[in-house]
This record gives C-alpha cells, structure tokens and sequence, in this order.
C-alpha cells in the first residue's frame, strides 16, 4: 500500500501542474497559439498506448546497455552505466512517469472543457476591473473548476490503486529491487499465481472493492448539487427581494 501510494503521488502532482498549465495555455484567447487541435491531439495519443507496451519500452530504454545509458556516456557525463533498474527511487520514478506519460493527455482536456465552459464575460469584467492573471486564476478560474479538480483527484486514487500493467512489465513481474515497487494489485497477482493464497487474494480483493465504492461516492456526492430546484428558487427569490429593498432604501 505504501508503494503505490508513493509512486502515485511522485505521478500525480506534476501530471496536475502540467496538465493545468496545457489546459490555461490552449484556451488563452490572448496568446494566440496556432494548431492548438493538432497539439490537444498530441498530448492525448499516450492515452491510446497500452501500459504494458510502455512498461516494455522503459525498460529496454533504461537497462543497462540501453539507449539512456548509451546516450549519456557519449555526451560523457557517466563513466560507467547506470543502474537504473536496481535503484528503488529510479524504478520508482520511472514507473511513475509512465503513469504520467499515459494520464496528463487526458487530464489536460478535462480541464480544457472545464475552463471552456465558465462565460468568457466573467474574465472580462474581471480584466476591466484590474484584476491580473493571478487572481483571475485564483479567484475565478481555480474555484469554478473545483468540482473537476476532485472528480480528477479521486479517479486518479482509483487509478493510483490499480496500478498493474506498466510496474508489472517494468520490473518483469519481479516488484523490484527488494519488493520496493510492488503494488496492490502486482501483491494480488502474486497471491493468486504464485502462492496460490486464494483466500487472502479474495480477502484483498474485496477491500479494493470498497476502497474503490467508497471513493466513488465521494466523487457522487461532490460532482451532484445537493440542492433541489425549489430551495435554489426560493434563495434566488429572496436575494431579488433584498436587492429590490435595498434599491428602494437607497433611494429614499
């Protein structure tokens, strides 16, 4: 549980700062940037990746005559080859990387449909009124988008927990070194294949399940408004009311 709670939280944080940073880029009308659909594009086709095909390709690209290694002894910054695939923190950030490699395309038009859906007039009238890019950011941007923002922590937890493919091929089935990288569901996978432990797997199995329900109906009750439409109309009445006595009061 620790190891994958770490690698995904080595995966998570700059998949967020990246992916908010593409997503306020591409729907800037101010910067003008040209071929914004082909980049969205481009930023989305890892996600169309298998993680286990990435999982293979890291590791071939990491070993130990692999092309990194080959590469940085040409430009003569190491003497000797890196061992990537024995060093806990390399693995570790690898793998995480994948997870980011494969996600932040997704995230980032998430966030995209998120920021493209609040009316334009409201960063208008925010620019007009002095207000700079920080705190149109922090004050407009940042808190209509807060219900995407958890929708997207959460599945990302859901994600985080199910992390399988990519650790699995990277490490050749192994969690290494020293079990270091193992994760939830590679502990899993090993109960069923290889210790044949068929009831600690179910036992796991269904703690996953309620890990996962719990998460998800946070997600449920955060994404769903909880008011009804009669109570929304009755405070909307009451505001046009104390602005009308308000209007008359000051015009006495």
């Amino acid at each position: 549980l620790g190891n994958t709670l770490l690698i995904w939280i080595i995966g998570f944080v700059p998949q967020m700062i990246v992916s908010l940073l593409l997503a306020i880029w591409f729907t800037d009308s101010r910067l003008k940037l040209h071929c914004v659909k082909f980049f969205q594009t481009v930023t989305y086709m890892p996600n169309l990746v298998m993680a286990a095909a990435f999982g293979y390709m890291f590791n071939m690209l990491f070993a130990q005559s692999g092309p990194v290694n080959q590469i940085l002894a040409q430009f003569g910054w190491i003497k000797e080859p890196v061992q990537f695939t024995s060093s806990v923190w390399w693995v570790r950030c690898i793998i995480a990387f994948i997870n980011f490699l494969m996600w932040f395309g997704n995230t980032s038009i998430l966030l995209m449909s998120g920021i493209m859906g609040i009316d334009e007039s409201v960063f208008e009238s925010a620019r007009l009124d002095g207000a700079n890019s920080h705190t149109v950011f922090w004050k407009i941007t940042f808190p209509l988008l807060t219900p995407i923002f958890v929708y997207f922590v959460i599945t990302s937890m859901i994600g985080g927990i199910q992390l399988f493919d990519a650790a699995q091929v990277f490490t050749l089935s192994k969690g290494g070194p020293d079990k270091t990288s193992m994760t939830i569901m590679m502990y899993l996978y090993t109960l069923i294949t290889s210790s044949k432990n068929y009831g600690l797997a179910g036992a796991l199995s269904v703690i996953l399940f309620l890990v996962t329900g719990i998460l998800s109906l946070i997600v449920f009750k955060t994404m769903v408004p909880n008011d009804n439409p009669v109570r929304s109309e009755r405070r909307a009445k009451a505001a046009r009311l104390r602005y009308v006595a308000r209007g008359q009061k000051e015009a006495q």
